[in-house]
């Protein structure tokens, strides 16, 4: 079983402007924390640092297991398909066994010949929750995992969070409103 994410007075600092400081929350297995808060009071910043692909300015960070992060920007090469370009990925995050499982749960499997380009804003935030579901993390960071998604996609991501919290996994979302997640303790920003 995977130990709990602890975040213990954390703080970050961003071109020169302090976002946050003294933030603490932990999340056990199974759990999950919504990051609330207007633009700009550093919801984005927070999954970044949780990622590891920011330095906190005071603070620390542990637990959690791995951590999977899907952002705003989807690296998705445009020239690529969607079946390359997620296979490459799941090579990386040694989740090429879970793959399939991730496209089916996304609804996904139709489209790996697609080249990148054409695909619509809800795909592209869809291939990139079925990288985080193939990479295997037992931690989940999403950032407004529900923006560009219809309500059948929306379904379809609250279908596979609560599938990953039902098996020990922890989610973290930055949200704006109800992304289908029951019973998540919240932490508001700002």
């Amino acid at each position: 079983m995977v130990d709990a994410l602890v975040i213990d007075n954390l703080a970050c600092r961003r071109g020169g402007r302090l976002l946050f400081e003294a933030v603490s929350a932990q999340v056990g297995p199974g759990g999950a924390l919504l990051l609330t808060g207007p633009n700009g009071a550093g919801k984005s910043s927070l999954l970044r640092l949780l990622a590891g692909l920011l330095r906190a300015e005071a603070g620390s960070v542990s637990g959690g297991g791995r951590r999977a992060f899907a952002g705003h920007d989807v690296a998705l090469k445009p020239r690529q398909s969607l079946g390359a370009e997620l296979d490459y990925w799941a090579r990386l995050d040694g989740g090429r066994d879970r793959l399939p499982g991730a496209l089916a749960a996304m609804n996904l499997a139709g489209l790996v010949d697609v080249p990148c380009r054409h695909l619509s804003s809800g795909q592209k935030r869809r291939a990139a929750i079925a990288r985080v579901i193939a990479a295997g993390a037992e931690c989940w960071l999403l950032d407004e995992p529900t923006a560009g998604l219809d309500a059948a996609s929306a379904g379809l991501l609250a279908a596979a969070m609560g599938q990953h919290r039902a098996a020990g996994g922890l989610i973290v979302a930055a949200v704006h409103g109800d992304i289908g997640l029951a019973d998540a303790a919240t932490l508001r920003l700002g």
